[in-house]
């Protein structure tokens, strides 16, 4: 009797610990996805509820490495709607992805790099082996602060790819990933596909 007592005190303290827990990082993710479903910018009232992600797996958070890429030039990005915006390459990141190498790049907007809130946002669009089945057909995007490049380090957490605006409703005009952002892995991790169809 004594013994079964023991164990259920020591669950109950297990399990109010893990409530308390408020610093791990699965919560950290939890507040995330609840905060994006709260402030979607497409999405809302009762169709939040087809917002879908992928289990959190801290698997899908990586160190990479990071390598500044002077272009003073540009690029034009291919958006939907057949329209372009202007884009520049900021850098490159590589780093182990199930135990494979992937290399993807980071991308500045003309536009956005002008504004004092966007001046330092930082964009990684990209397209992977899940597309078109568990995830978003025309890729998934990753934001990033300048400020969280440390020397040649940068965290990225595909926990937090979301799907473009476009995915849920006409009408947007989406950068679409380049080719050269392409990861040959299902990144299963972040947004999923959007349950509700579309109209």
């Amino acid at each position: 009797m004594k013994k079964i007592l023991f164990a259920g005190l020591l669950f109950f303290n297990i399990a109010a610990f893990a409530q308390q827990d408020t610093s791990g990082y699965v919560y950290s993710l939890q507040k995330f996805q609840e905060k994006y479903v709260a402030t979607h910018n497409v999405v809302k009232g009762e169709d939040t509820a087809y917002l879908k992600f992928f289990p959190i797996d801290s698997n899908y958070r990586v160190t990479a490495t990071f390598e500044k890429i002077k272009d003073d030039t540009g690029f034009i990005m291919q958006l939907s709607e057949n329209k372009t915006a202007k884009y520049f390459k900021y850098g490159k990141v590589t780093f182990i992805l199930q135990n494979k190498p992937v290399t993807l790049f980071l991308y500045q907007s003309k536009r956005l790099m002008k504004t004092a809130q966007y001046k330092n946002y930082l964009f990684i669009p990209f397209i992977d082996l899940s597309n078109g089945a568990t995830s978003y057909g025309g890729g998934r995007y990753l934001d990033i602060d300048i400020k969280d490049i440390k020397g040649n380090k940068l965290t990225i957490d595909f926990n937090k790819a979301y799907n473009p605006s476009c995915s849920y409703t006409t009408g947007y005009n989406c950068p679409i990933p380049p080719g050269e952002n392409t990861i040959l892995l299902s990144v299963n991790a972040g947004e999923k596909t959007y349950a509700k169809p579309m109209h």
